[in-house]
């Protein structure tokens, strides 16, 4: 069985940033570039989740944008129907739907509903990559110890 979301979660940490809904976009901006992340959770409690906002967001709307981005609240370009995990899924799972759904970043909640950390597309590859260098050292170990 591979990896489960807790797991990567243990490894990289369960710190999510978040933004209030009343933050601008400058402020989301700033967010993003002092924590170095590229997506933001929107939440007015830091508990439950009432949108997501991303680099990406930020951009598209820039492009079609006439006036103060920069002052508009972040709830004008967040995504407010949110894709979650579990940290009982599998991380297989999460590399099909991000793929598929082309989702760079995962919020994940515990059986609550409450927000109990992210993970990014990096997480989900670095994970799987993990599990195969895991599996070639057993197959390795198991082919020269006979």
């Amino acid at each position: 069985m591979g990896t489960r979301v807790a797991a990567m979660l243990a490894a990289k940490g369960s710190s999510v940033v978040t933004v209030h809904p009343s933050a601008t976009v400058a402020q989301v901006v700033a967010e993003l570039v002092r924590h170095g992340v590229g997506a933001l959770v929107v939440s007015a409690d830091g508990v439950r989740i009432d949108g997501i906002v991303s680099e990406r967001d930020v951009v598209r709307r820039m492009a079609s944008y006439q006036g103060d981005l920069g002052a508009e609240p972040v709830t004008s370009i967040m995504s407010g129907t949110v894709e979650t995990c579990s940290p009982d899924d599998p991380v297989e799972a999460l590399m099909a739907t991000m793929t598929e759904r082309r989702f760079r970043h995962l919020p994940v909640v515990d059986a609550d509903g409450a927000l109990a950390g992210i993970v990014s597309i990096g997480d989900v590859v670095k994970s799987r990559i993990d599990d195969l260098e895991r599996d070639r050292r057993e197959l390795h170990e198991y082919i020269t110890a006979r």
